[in-house]
């Protein structure tokens, strides 16, 4: 899995996702609707620091480290 599934997601992305995430479930929650599993989407991506979707555009928001 090497470069398929390297790291393109940087610190302060994951913890807007994660909020987004948890913002969604609540929300699906408290109205009982199936928006919620919807916030089930950023909090993965989050968790593994990998977005498929940056992927295809070639985005990344991880730090950029020098080379030696």
């Amino acid at each position: 899995m090497g470069d398929v599934m390297k790291k393109n997601m940087g610190s302060i992305d994951r913890v807007l996702r994660i909020a987004i995430g948890i913002a969604l479930i609540t929300y699906g929650i408290m109205n009982q609707s199936w928006i919620g599993f919807i916030g089930i989407i950023p909090i993965l991506t989050a968790s593994v620091r990998f977005c498929p979707l940056y992927t295809i555009f070639g985005m990344s928001t991880c730090k950029v480290e020098p080379k030696s």
